[in-house]
């Protein structure tokens, strides 16, 4: 009676064995296959990013962006004169 219990025990352990090492085979091929896909998309999905904020931006223009949620201490959006004086 304990033979036959302890050929069921391995039977059972060498079935788990196997669908777990069959699920990571199966889980390195379709990585395989989706990680190049996935990767491509990520970086036309920041190029695209980059390239309207740079269409977006003047030559010489010059602008401060703030985090949504973030007040600034003065609501004119023109800023504060501040005069200068050039040193030669």
């Amino acid at each position: 009676m304990n033979y036959l219990f302890v050929i069921l025990l391995l039977t059972n352990f060498l079935k788990t064995v196997g669908i777990i090492v069959l699920i990571y085979l199966v889980i390195r091929f379709v990585g395989r296959l989706l990680f190049p896909i996935i990767v491509k998309k990520a970086v036309n999905n920041m190029q695209a990013r980059q390239s309207t904020y740079a269409q977006r931006k003047e030559e010489g223009e010059v602008t401060v962006e703030k985090k949504a949620g973030q007040q600034g201490r003065h609501s004119n959006t023109q800023g504060e004169y501040v005069d200068f004086e050039e040193v030669n």
